[in-house]
């Protein structure tokens, strides 16, 4: 066998499971096979969200993030189910435990979707036989059908998996980025949202190929350095590896929630924050995180986001410091408008063991409280030896927390604990 490496370009492949959920649903129930499903955090609630949905319902104008309601009135036939994510979890180890048959160069970016770096396999096969052989592989075993991106780096790649849908498989090379990338509008750039594209348009920019091609200066002066990483990027460069070890680079842990019916009453408002903070303390606690910056995402009854953050000198993980931010943020900056979604999120987080809190005249009181216990530990460490006496925050790490919300990227967790074994 050979290498299928070629010249000095590298071979990635993106791996994009389709309607990940409801295909799941429809292997784990063949009796929902070519019928539109769709699954929603809550099916009795008529303002629900759709999580996801299959591609039989998109084919009657449903489509994710639209509302129980409105879905029931495109598709009176639909059938709506609650998530069930342990059986998204095993099917999604499943998923990466076949990836990694042909290379252990395999970065999942979440549930349902990671990149591969099949440059060094050695393998009669070409690129494109062997993403052929992943996909019914995956067919075949798991019942769950993929789209696969080829190119010669991560956003190429990424870029490529969206444009078949499903089971597509494509192939997207430098020299093509002009004829398949550059007429596709800004929407359509990963990275690249609502927010993004509303700056671009001001500025002129309507296509891919107008990033590509607009002055570095006008791009940081609208977009910042973002603005310059798109436009590298829409020129098809990208020198991202392909990282296995990317699962233990957690940047933030937030939970968010649609809530059952739009919402205006304080109180009302008030326990959903609590509850919120509570659900990001468990997962910080189980991950033994903390972290300098707590933000919040509120969503309108007109589905207008808008995000405010505060960040502090030292870490929090609390659940009563994380609520006490999180509700000062919200009453200074809620324009009264009745609420649909609200979040809240730690970021910047690192390993609380390894960090350190620095002593300021803002904690120096505590610390001060403190200094006869720690008096008392050091002493009792002297005499039994310093692993017997730790603090509480140091044990190790709880196996798994009760949160559901933000399951995409929890499940990372997963391939963490399977590195250990």
């Amino acid at each position: 066998m050979t290498s299928i490496k070629r010249g000095n370009a590298r071979i990635i492949f993106h791996i994009d499971m389709n309607s990940f959920y409801a295909s799941v649903e429809q292997s784990y129930d063949i009796s929902l096979k070519g019928k539109a499903i769709a699954i929603a955090g809550n099916p009795k609630e008529r303002r629900g969200i759709l999580v996801t949905c299959s591609y039989e319902a998109r084919a009657k104008g449903v489509y994710t993030t639209m509302s129980v309601w409105e879905a029931k009135r495109k598709c009176p036939e639909l059938i709506l189910l609650p998530p069930n994510f342990e059986r998204y979890r095993i099917a999604s180890h499943a998923m990466f435990e076949v990836l990694r048959t042909y290379t252990k160069q395999v970065e999942p970016v979440s549930i349902d979707e990671g990149y591969m770096d099949v440059t060094n396999i050695d393998s009669n096969l070409n690129a494109l036989q062997i993403a052929d052989d992943i996909q019914k592989r995956l067919l075949m075993e798991l019942d769950l059908p993929c789209s696969i991106g080829i190119a010669p780096n991560k956003f190429l790649a990424k870029t490529a998996s969206n444009m078949k849908k499903p089971m597509g498989i494509t192939i997207l090379r430098k020299r093509d980025i002009d004829k398949m990338l550059w007429p596709l509008p800004v929407l359509d750039m990963h990275g690249v949202g609502e927010s993004t594209a509303k700056k671009m348009y001001s500025i002129g920019l309507q296509t891919i190929g107008d990033i590509a091609k607009a002055e570095e200066g006008v791009l940081k002066e609208a977009l910042g350095k973002n603005g310059i990483r798109l436009k590298k990027c829409a020129n098809g460069l990208d020198d991202r590896l392909v990282d296995p070890d990317s699962v233990y680079d957690t940047k933030s842990v937030g939970n968010s929630t649609t809530l059952p019916s739009d919402e205006n009453e304080l109180q009302e408002l008030k326990k959903v924050f609590k509850r919120l903070s509570t659900q990001v303390a468990n997962r910080l606690e189980a991950k033994r995180l903390a972290g300098p910056t707590v933000s919040i995402q509120i969503r309108d009854t007109d589905w207008r986001n808008s995000s405010r953050s505060q960040s502090f000198q030292n870490l929090v993980y609390e659940k009563e410091k994380i609520f006490e931010i999180a509700w000062s943020l919200f009453t200074k900056n809620w324009d009264g408008q009745p609420i649909r979604l609200l979040g809240v999120t730690v970021s910047n987080v690192v390993d609380r063991v390894d960090s350190t809190e620095q002593l300021s005249i803002y904690n120096f009181e505590e610390h001060a409280k403190e200094e006869p216990i720690l008096n008392l530990v050091e002493s009792l460490q002297q005499r039994f030896g310093k692993e017997m006496i730790t603090r509480g925050q140091t044990q190790a790490r709880k196996p798994t927390y009760e949160s559901k919300t933000s399951f995409s990227k929890d499940f990372l967790d997963d391939h963490k604990d399977r590195e250990k074994k």
